[in-house]
């Protein structure tokens, strides 16, 4: 069944070419293409074009089939182009002409557009949750070993004190900025574009801000062609915040892999948290954190596939829009399997004490022993160069009793404003 079929059929490869995989993916998309459905009958009933009870037979009828997409029973088979043709196929054979009534005053391409606005605005907001989660997370790691000292490097090479109460935090801040891109995108997807039609709207008298209000959208895209057009920034949108979480993630699981190798031994996890090799009896191999690495690499080049698959396009509807499902819907599932492994992971890790004390770690504290030089009176660059000498003719001795206290550094790490931030980022 297709929703523009005249009595006539396609060519079968054209048929196999032009719908893809778009039947698997619609079965992400089906449920808010139900709740979109039952929005738009309410409103072509308040407007009299469906009788009470066509309304209430039709909306009574989305309910069934939104109870079985819940229960996992809800199927697109070959036969359907995509959920419209199957949705509006099985109420038309339970509710025969009324059923026929459901696609009145709208196009497949508002239908489409208001379900991936609905999808997106529900995954922004799970990815918002789980980053949430993983920032409390690493938040109490934070706090617990704030006073554990850790190597920090400058071009791989030893560079200066840091801690894992530093690192820990650093990355839950990160994610903050993280989350003003996830909040940017989820009020462009919290528009609704539904009565847009084919994009140039409709000669029937529909209420827009009624579905709006149906819908819990936050705002109307009013202009029909501006909605239309939000076909691929809104998926545009939702790339780049999720490309920007990715980021945050895929350089923290690159941390984890070099603090476990054993010439750093900076941190450990339970066995069950590692694999093994085939040959080598010894090994206990970070791959979650490899693969959380590699996924979230992929995740952020989804902006400039977007981007290419989008760019330079005019007004109006094209069928290349189609393609955007088959990125952005794996990449947003991908993200939320990395987020929640790192939560899964995270909370088992084992960090190492005492680290610095070991001699190969003296020269991380070259620049305490200078500033304390320069402290007691004496010219900084005069005390660069008398560390230089010492450091050169290897009789540099350490001062490794550090002291700081400017906000956000090892000894003052303003954990407590730095969680005001996230409140204020997590405001509805």
């Amino acid at each position: 069944m297709k929703l523009w079929d005249k009595g006539f059929s396609t060519a079968k490869k054209i048929d196999h070419f032009t719908v893809g995989n778009d039947r698997e993916l619609d079965l992400v998309l089906s449920k808010y293409d139900v709740i979109a459905s039952q929005a738009h009958a309410k409103m072509l009933g308040k407007i009299g074009l469906l009788t009470p009870e066509e309304t209430t037979a039709l909306v009574n009828g989305l309910g069934d089939i939104q109870q079985s997409i819940t229960e996992g029973t809800f199927t697109i088979e070959e036969g359907f182009e995509d959920m419209h043709s199957k949705i509006e196929y099985i109420l038309i054979e339970k509710l025969g002409d009324t059923g026929k009534k459901i696609h009145m005053a709208r196009s497949r391409n508002d239908q489409v557009l208001v379900a991936m606005h609905l999808f997106l605005r529900n995954e922004l907001e799970e990815i918002k949750d789980l980053s949430k989660s993983l920032f409390d997370l690493l938040m109490s790691l934070a706090e617990k070993h704030q006073n554990v000292l850790l190597p920090g490097y400058t071009h791989l090479q030893i560079a200066m004190p840091s801690s894992f109460g530093l690192w820990f935090s650093a990355y839950a801040e990160s994610l903050i900025d993280d989350l003003h891109f996830v909040n940017a995108a989820h009020k462009i997807v919290n528009q609704n574009p539904l009565g847009s039609a084919a994009g140039y709207g409709s000669s029937f008298p529909i209420d827009r801000t009624l579905t709006t209000q149906l819908m819990n959208f936050e705002y109307m895209k009013y202009n029909v062609v501006a909605a239309q057009m939000s076909r691929g920034k809104a998926e545009k949108s939702t790339g780049f915040a999720i490309a920007s979480v990715a980021g945050t993630l895929s350089r923290m699981a690159m941390d984890v892999c070099l603090y476990l190798n054993q010439n750093f031994n900076f941190i450990s996890f339970p066995d069950e948290m590692t694999t093994g090799s085939s040959i080598m009896p010894h090994k206990k191999n970070p791959d979650v954190f490899e693969l959380i690495r590699s996924k979230c690499n992929k995740i952020q080049a989804v902006p400039n596939q977007l981007i290419l698959m989008t760019n330079n396009l005019p007004s109006g509807y094209h069928r290349d829009y189609q393609l955007l499902k088959e990125v952005i819907i794996p990449a947003i599932q991908e993200l939320k399997a990395c987020l929640d492994m790192a939560l899964y992971t995270l909370k088992d890790i084992r960090v190492n004490d005492n680290i610095t004390d070991a001699k190969m770690y003296d020269y991380l504290f070259s620049v305490d022993t200078l500033n304390e030089l320069v402290n007691n009176g004496m010219p900084f660059r005069d005390a660069y160069k008398k560390m230089g000498m010492e450091i050169q003719n290897g009789t540099f001795t350490p001062l490794r009793n550090i002291k700081h206290t400017h906000e956000g550094s090892i000894g003052n790490l303003c954990l407590e404003e730095i969680k005001k931030k996230m409140e204020a980022v997590c405001k509805p």
